[in-house]
């Protein structure tokens, strides 16, 4: 199946659409994902919406093209939005930290909360731990909707197949929670009193032999005080995971997978979508992201080969006399009886010479422009058969195609530009 027989993704209808509230970027490493989702919070906003771009990529590259000094865990609005109805552009970066602070401060207690923040368990977790940021992502993305302040908010997801980590957070937190060892150190905590005490003191004595030899006792102390101050917490974790969860399945979530054509991203994109259809996530369609073309595309790799060897070879130059239109009007085999007679038609040696070396570098550049052509038509037809290939494979994806352009985008302009692309499905010039 040919790209073209794909359906096509109509980029402005999904940004215009009221009901879609959510528009989520994924894809593999390298392939445009922020650029993508920052081109298309700017084009949303130009178009009357009230935009915000929350990337979890640790570039900067997102504040860069958008002219911010840097982004953190508060929205910033991006100056220089023109377009009509009134729309903004707003962007930040998450925080993982500051936002894993804000949910303890949110739902405990200044005491509590205090407690918990100073914990040197609850700094490395808050820090580091693995699947806290695609925790705090959700959390992060859950906050915003629930603000009900922006029109339509944009997700820029981590690289490789970590971009859909976040829709396991609220399981894998699930299990985390439900674990032995949280239940454990949870006992004490939820028995109280002097059976909580002797409880503890057995627990520590156990844990001393075992796994205070691994962690070491002040850690496993610092543990069980985060474990018991975060105790009523835990709950509201998991509930607002979930609630989450359930609203990126809703109708107004869209999800865009990113990816360049080749192979590796290609099979990627194709891991996105089979996943997003197993988890009833709603999928926009593919942006397939720095396109090849060529609008000199009728001259085949082939012939453009078979022109640059005859060009190097004696197929069309001669390389006694230098081109036929230089040779002397006497040797001519059509030459007039005057040109024959004229004693003054022999030209200069010297002019001769220059005229052939002059002939022999045109030929010389055109034979590496035509082996240049030829290359970027091999391209172009890899590209188009790491296409088909992933089309055969589904059909149903809509799909919209950005032409690779000749430099990095690194402000509002080439934003717009890439805006531009996504909406027409430019084919490659």
């Amino acid at each position: 199946m040919s790209p073209l027989s794909a359906p096509a993704l109509d980029a402005d209808a999904l940004l215009d659409d009221p009901a879609i509230r959510i528009v989520v970027c994924c894809g593999s490493g390298g392939v445009g994902k922020t650029t993508t989702a920052a081109a298309l919070g700017v084009r949303a906003a130009e178009r009357g919406r009230k935009v915000v771009v929350l990337t979890i990529d640790p570039a900067r590259r997102l504040a860069q093209s958008m002219g911010i000094d840097s982004l953190d865990n508060v929205p910033r609005r991006v100056p220089g939005i023109e377009g009509e109805g009134g729309g903004e552009l707003h962007a930040m970066m998450l925080d993982m930290k500051r936002t894993f602070d804000e949910v303890v401060e949110a739902h405990t207690d200044a005491e509590r909360a205090r407690a918990i923040l100073e914990n040197p368990f609850y700094q490395s977790l808050s820090a580091g731990f693995a699947g806290t940021q695609e925790y705090m992502a959700m959390e992060k993305l859950g906050q915003l909707r629930a603000r009900d302040e922006w029109d339509l908010i944009i997700v820029d997801t981590p690289p490789s197949r970590s971009a859909l980590d976040f829709l396991d957070a609220p399981k894998r937190l699930g299990s985390f929670l439900d674990g032995k060892f949280i239940k454990v150190l949870m006992a004490p905590a939820k028995m109280g009193g002097r059976a909580g005490m002797k409880f503890l003191n057995v627990g520590m004595s156990m844990m001393t032999g075992t796994l205070g030899k691994l962690l070491g006792g002040q850690l496993l102390r610092d543990v069980q005080t985060f474990v018991a101050a975060m105790d009523t917490m835990f709950g509201g974790f998991r509930t607002r995971a979930d609630a989450t969860y359930t609203l990126l399945q809703a109708p107004g979530t869209a999800f865009l997978v990113v990816a360049a054509p080749e192979r590796d991203a290609l099979r990627e994109a194709a891991y996105f979508v089979e996943r997003l259809a197993s988890e009833d996530m709603p999928l926009a369609g593919l942006v397939l992201n720095r396109v090849h073309g060529s609008e000199a595309a009728r001259l085949s790799a082939e012939h453009a080969l078979a022109a640059a060897e005859n060009l190097d070879g004696v197929g069309i130059v001669d390389q006694t006399t230098g081109k036929a239109g230089l040779r002397d009007p006497a040797d001519r085999p059509d030459a007039p009886p005057e040109a024959v007679a004229a004693p003054d038609t022999t030209p200069d040696p010297a002019e001769h010479t220059d005229h052939e070396d002059h002939a022999s570098h045109v030929d010389q550049l055109t034979a590496g422009l035509l082996r240049l052509h030829a290359e970027r038509m091999q391209v172009v037809a890899r590209e188009q058969r790491t296409r088909d290939r992933f089309t055969a494979l589904h059909p149903e994806v809509a799909v919209t195609e950005v032409a690779a352009l000749p430099g990095d985008v690194h402000d509002l302009e080439g934003l717009r530009a890439i805006g531009h692309r996504l909406a027409t499905g430019s084919t490659p010039a």
